[in-house]
């Protein structure tokens, strides 16, 4: 590549209109820094070595990048996909046109970029691969209801933070066959989980009981096992509920389905947050989004706490408050109680978990051990009886 190419190349992709987001990532700003740089070659190798660790986080693969910046980005062309809005002539051009673009960079290697330069010291390597750019972005847009767009392209589980909805990073990649027993409990859900995917009614689910019996675990699963169905889950801690309207305007038009995740949820009587959750359960149009339903976990079947001194409370309508406290749970769709286990199935999740983790003990041993950990533990439990196995590891 000569150095008048290295400048061509610089304004071609200087000019991104579509895809210009692109532009202020790292790999792309230190590419262009470099493809600018016209006289001092140190310099200009000091860009060079500035561009290839920039891929660092992609293992040094400049396609790997492209492929991830530019499925994740969010601009009008594919919004206006997404929305099933009619897309202009023009826009659909220049998204051609730098979709090519994008398909030429991966056909470079550091010997064509740095071809010419006046340096003969060690030249810094990276990882590329030809990529279709044009044929996979028109797959995606095909499904766009299961690969989604922007931030929600590039993971399964997210959180809130500030105004933003950002990817878990490590999230739990749990799947419903490590579970044992709660058969009926979880069929529930992912049942639930289906009708949403296919558009059918789906009801917002309340998971209440004892600890450690896999409530979280659940949805979790259920979010893993139907991502590639474009299924999506937000969680928001309690006190983030007063965001929960505002999540659910940035994915009200959004092609993919989402489960919005509120763990171990309990209120007092005077939360402020309450109201915020009863108004989205209730459906309130600025509070509710059609492709979402809310799955929240509690160990209480009322999620609302009342003291016994409230009981004598002067409010002239202290029943009708009450009742509209303790209905709270009432308001999901579905309820589903995950009932602490008694003695005959915590042995036998403890002997299953055994078994998959080959431990070799007989039956009767490994029974009174698993009941010894339980009594110390002070509870039979699903949770239990994966520590106990742990110990045994």
């Amino acid at each position: 590549m000569t150095e008048q190419e290295r400048r061509a190349l610089a304004c071609e992709i200087g000019a991104l209109s579509v895809f210009r987001n692109i532009l202020s990532t790292e790999p792309m700003r230190a590419l262009l820094a470099f493809l600018r740089e016209k006289e001092d070659p140190q310099k200009k190798m000091e860009l060079f070595g500035r561009f290839v660790f920039s891929l660092s986080e992609d293992r040094y693969s400049f396609s790997d990048f492209l492929c991830r910046a530019v499925y994740a980005d969010e601009n009008r062309y594919i919004i206006d996909t997404a929305r099933g809005t009619e897309i202009p002539a023009v826009l659909a051009g220049n998204a051609r046109a730098e979709l090519k673009l994008f398909s030429r960079l991966t056909a470079l290697d550091a010997d064509g970029l740095c071809a010419g330069i006046e340096y003969h010291g060690y030249l810094p390597r990276f990882d590329n691969r030809p990529v279709d750019f044009e044929a996979a972005y028109a797959d995606r847009l095909q499904k766009i209801s299961r690969c989604g767009y922007g931030v929600f392209a590039t993971a399964k589980m997210f959180r809130v933070v500030g105004d933003e909805i950002l990817p878990v990073k490590a999230a739990d990649e749990i799947t419903s066959d490590r579970f044992i027993g709660y058969e009926r409990e979880r069929e529930q859900v992912f049942a639930n989980t289906r009708a949403l995917i296919e558009g059918r009614p789906a009801a917002n689910i309340l998971l209440f009981g004892d600890a450690g019996t896999g409530k979280s675990s659940t949805v979790k699963a259920c979010a893993n096992h139907f991502a590639q169905d474009g299924v999506r889950l937000i969680e928001l801690r309690k006190d983030q509920l007063f965001s929960l309207s505002a999540v659910m305007g940035k994915i009200a038009d959004n092609p993919l389905k989402f489960i919005i995740f509120i763990d171990d949820l309990s209120f007092n009587k005077n939360d402020d947050a309450f109201s915020m959750l009863k108004a989205a359960l209730e459906g309130s149009a600025s509070a509710k989004a059609s492709n979402a339903v809310i799955y929240a976990t509690s160990n209480r079947r009322h999620i609302v706490k009342e003291n016994f001194s409230e009981r004598g409370s002067d409010d002239i309508h202290h029943n009708d408050t009450v009742q509209e406290l303790q209905s709270l749970s009432d308001r999901f769709g579905l309820t589903v109680y995950f009932e602490k286990p008694n003695k005959a199935l915590y042995l036998e999740i403890v002997r299953k978990l055994a078994q998959k983790n080959g431990i070799d003990m007989p039956k009767t041993d490994l029974d009174i051990k698993a009941e010894a950990f339980a009594l110390a533990k002070g509870n039979r439990s699903p949770r239990a009886a994966e520590q106990f196995i742990h110990s045994l590891l």
